[in-house]
C-alpha cells in the first residue's frame, strides 16, 4: 500500500544516515503496517526537484505514482538524484536516467556523488 504520513521520511533518512530536512514530500511502500521503501522529493525548483529513495521493495504503482507527482502533479521537466552507490546509480538508469556527473567527496572524504538526472519523457514509469 502506497502511504504518504509522517513514517516515511525518518525511514528514508534512517536507510542512508542523513537527516531528512523539510520541506519535503515523502511517499512510501507499507507492507504489514510496517515502512518498506521510501521516496522523498525535495529541493523543488519549478522544473526540477531532488529524489532520494531508500528500500529495496518497489511495484509498478509506485513507481508510477512518483512520476505522476514529479512530473504530472507538480510539473517538472526532471528529477535528479545524488548517490555514493553504483546500485542506486544502476537503479535510476533503469528508470530511465543517465548519469550527469560527479560531486567529489559529497559524502565526505573519498565517498564521492554520481548525479543522474530523470527526463519527463525518459521516465519509463510515467
Amino acid at each position: 500500500m502506497i502511504v504518504t504520513d509522517d513514517r516515511v521520511a525518518p525511514f528514508v533518512g534512517a536507510q542512508i544516515d542523513a537527516i531528512i530536512y523539510p520541506p519535503f514530500t515523502a511517499m512510501g511502500l507499507e507492507r504489514e503496517g510496517q515502512i518498506i521503501g521510501g521516496a522523498v522529493f525535495n529541493c523543488y525548483t519549478g522544473p526540477d526537484i531532488e529524489l532520494t529513495l531508500a528500500g529495496s521493495v518497489w511495484n509498478r504503482p509506485f513507481l508510477r505514482a512518483m512520476g505522476q507527482y514529479a512530473f504530472g502533479q507538480l510539473g517538472c521537466c526532471r528529477v535528479q538524484m545524488t548517490t555514493e552507490k553504483e546500485a542506486v546509480a544502476q537503479y535510476a538508469e533503469r528508470l530511465g536516467g543517465q548519469r550527469e556527473g560527479i560531486l567529489r567527496d559529497k559524502f565526505g572524504p573519498r565517498r564521492n556523488g554520481i548525479i543522474l538526472g530523470i527526463l519527463a519523457h525518459e521516465y519509463r514509469f510515467y
